[in-house]
């Protein structure tokens, strides 16, 4: 749930009386909490505090050593926690939000193994709304693209390149870990990142197979977006900055193949040989009204292609979101959002029918939602 790429902590170092110059360790942490407004759950209307909308509520400790030559040992612990009631986020993990250890190379690049984000979330993701600048609220239909990360990837071994004239690549791979079936529960994902002046340009491909199922592999069951047999996603992206505005257009398209769950909606019934093919088109614009003022908008619309044991169906989603957000120095701000959510072809008998905004108090009774949220973030 949610990208890292909203709020850059500030950070302060901790160094020890025998620590070397070129060795350093920064305690960081993120606070988000405020009251949401659902209009319809389940028929009625829902309000509630929650955590981590705009940013994941989370402490971390990451590092770095100078070895020499231009190469560097790094490590990054970062730790979830809902601030309502101080329960660890991720399942309870202690480290469900990132915990890697690596090498990170001036001139080749960064090798890291642990739990860690896909390329999505490193790439297309960094250009949508929910990925950027506007957080979970924002995210596509049930996530199905996993641009808001949903899923992280355990047991992972990720590459990200040096920088060659604004063009980047990463790559990921994580394991199944189970002796005798190596590619049950294993996930892979590559993708492209390219900037130069203000346009940022972004493409990936992710494959999973069988997430969840085992408890040894790449996706942990109580951390899937959806349970099925093999799940591919494509994407692309594009931002473009024109004076104080920032315009952006994502792509994304998700097979999900025998799905049987949706960790936001519960179980889907489309039989034993079902199949959800997801269309995601998000337009957004972001602009800073002065430096203290920030406001921001999406329009996403989604098509889903349903396929199951008594026919072909298709649903429709259309979705609003527009956010304001006050800042009162480097590290504190105030904010709202607003979103609304409508799908239409409503008559598959399934979950899907009820139109669901992702971090929403659950799914509602017909096919719109309302969603508001003001709230507070801190970085420290």
């Amino acid at each position: 749930m949610n990208r890292p790429a909203i709020v850059i902590s500030a950070g302060f170092l901790i160094a020890s009386s025998q620590a070397l110059a070129q060795s350093s360790v920064t305690l960081f942490g993120v606070i988000d909490e405020g009251i949401n407004y659902t209009s319809n759950v389940g028929g009625k209307s829902s309000w509630q505090t929650a955590s981590g909308d705009l940013a994941i509520s989370r402490w971390g400790l990451k590092g770095s050593e100078d070895l020499g030559g231009g190469l560097h040992a790094i490590f990054d612990l970062e730790s979830g926690f809902a601030l309502d009631n101080g329960a660890a986020a991720y399942g309870g993990r202690l480290f469900g939000y990132q915990s890697y250890v690596g090498l990170q190379s001036d001139n080749y690049g960064t090798l890291t193994f642990g739990r860690q984000f896909d390329s999505i979330a490193d790439t297309v993701g960094l250009l949508s709304a929910n990925g950027n600048w506007a957080g979970f609220l924002f995210s596509h239909p049930l996530d199905n693209d996993n641009t808001d990360a949903t899923y992280h990837a355990n047991n992972a071994v990720k590459y990200t390149s040096p920088t060659w004239a604004g063009l980047s690549a990463t790559a990921l791979y994580g394991f199944s870990n189970q002796a005798g079936a190596f590619a049950n529960n294993r996930i892979f994902s590559a993708g492209l990142n390219y900037a130069w002046q203000t346009l940022s340009l972004a493409a990936v491909y992710a494959d999973l197979g069988a997430p969840g199922a085992n408890t040894s592999g790449a996706i942990a069951s109580d951390d899937i977006g959806f349970a099925v047999s093999h799940q591919k996603t494509w994407g692309v992206g594009a931002n473009y900055g024109i004076g104080q505005a920032t315009l952006g257009l994502v792509y994304t398209r998700s097979n999900v193949m025998d799905p049987q769950s949706s960790i936001y909606v519960g179980a889907l019934d489309l039989g034993a040989h079902g199949s959800l093919k997801f269309d995601n088109i998000e337009v957004n614009a972001r602009y800073n009204v002065t430096p203290a003022v920030i406001v921001g908008a999406m329009y996403t619309y989604t098509h889903a292609s349903f396929d199951q044991d008594s026919g072909h169906a298709s649903l429709h989603w259309n979705q609003l979101g527009g956010m304001a957000q006050y800042v009162f120095s480097k590290r504190t701000s105030v904010y709202g959002q607003l979103l609304y959510q409508t799908v239409s072809g409503g008559n598959t008998g399934t979950a899907l029918d009820g139109a669901h905004v992702p971090g929403s108090a659950g799914v509602s009774s017909n096919s719109h939602q309302v969603v508001a949220r003001i709230a507070m973030n801190h970085t420290f």
